[in-house]
């Protein structure tokens, strides 16, 4: 099956993207076991689905003809005006996040901090990704050192897990997790990171792990069946600071709620980190 995820007619970025990229045979980083053991020493240890039959991310699609609006933003921004809905939904709690697909196009629009303003939208950031390149706007390369709608400066969408996904069987890309701290770091896709913290074993922005080949995951059933499979293939992308190993996915009322708290009891030693390329800090953003 091939790698990625769809949302109308739009793949959701190319299949040699890193969000879309089978990780199950990258080589160990060196330093993964002393992240784990940071990560788990600094917070829960367990895994987190922060998403279900009523609550997560949501996003909403529209078509090329959906009137664009101005947009106000606080920094670090890709200028608007977007073709975000007066109704579009926003993330319940602090984030307030906004995600609109135009799935004529194929781009993605995604806000933080958004409250409608009439006639537009008043936002702390926002970012526009081409689906079909997986870069922001026009670009052909990243942003280093810029924000997007996420800590990380990576895109949201792209990570989440999706109800439809796990109804046709298979999630197949990375997912979005979070970690209570995080380094002053990081490794592309990132972009961008969100901390003081320079210490050797926190885990930087973007940092790739995915499920070592050897946990059992024989005893899963249904709905977390299909995550646990993704996360042996494609694993996560850090790409917030939120609770430890909590994960990302769109609300969506035929999630079974009992079925997904399976996922619960994986411990975080059940993962390693998949080996790091460059590491920005804060000297290469001056």
């Amino acid at each position: 099956m091939p790698s990625g995820g769809t949302i109308g007619s739009c793949k959701v970025f190319p299949a040699t993207d890193p969000w879309n990229r089978d990780v199950s045979a990258d080589p160990v980083d060196p330093s993964s076991d002393a992240i784990i053991a940071y990560i788990n020493s600094h917070g829960g240890s367990k895994l987190h689905p922060d998403f279900g039959s009523d609550f997560g991310i949501p996003y909403t699609t529209v078509t090329g003809s959906q009137p664009k609006v101005d947009m106000t933003f606080d920094y670090e921004s890709d200028p608007g005006p977007y073709p975000i809905p007066p109704n579009a939904p926003v993330e319940a709690g602090g984030d307030a996040h906004v995600l609109v697909i135009d799935t004529d196009n194929c781009m993605l629009y995604e806000t933080f901090a958004s409250q409608f303003v009439n006639p537009g939208w008043q936002c702390g950031s926002g970012a526009v990704f081409d689906l079909k390149t997986g870069f922001r706007g026009t670009r052909t390369s990243y942003i280093d050192c810029w924000t997007s709608a996420d800590a990380a400066g990576l895109p949201i969408f792209p990570g989440l897990v999706r109800y439809d996904e796990v109804k046709a069987g298979a999630i197949n890309h990375a997912i979005r997790v979070t970690f209570s701290d995080t380094r002053q770091a990081f490794v592309h896709p990132a972009t961008h990171f969100a901390s003081s913290d320079t210490g050797a074993d926190v885990p930087p922005m973007g940092m790739r792990l995915r499920m070592k080949a050897s946990f059992d995951i024989s005893g899963f059933t249904g709905q977390s069946k299909v995550v646990v499979e993704a996360l042996k293939k494609y694993g996560f992308i850090n790409a917030d600071n939120g609770s430890n190993w909590f994960f990302q996915g769109a609300p969506d009322p035929s999630f079974d709620d009992e079925d997904l708290n399976q996922l619960k009891a994986i411990p975080g030693t059940a993962f390693e980190v998949v080996q790091m390329g460059q590491i920005y800090t804060a000297a290469d953003c001056p």
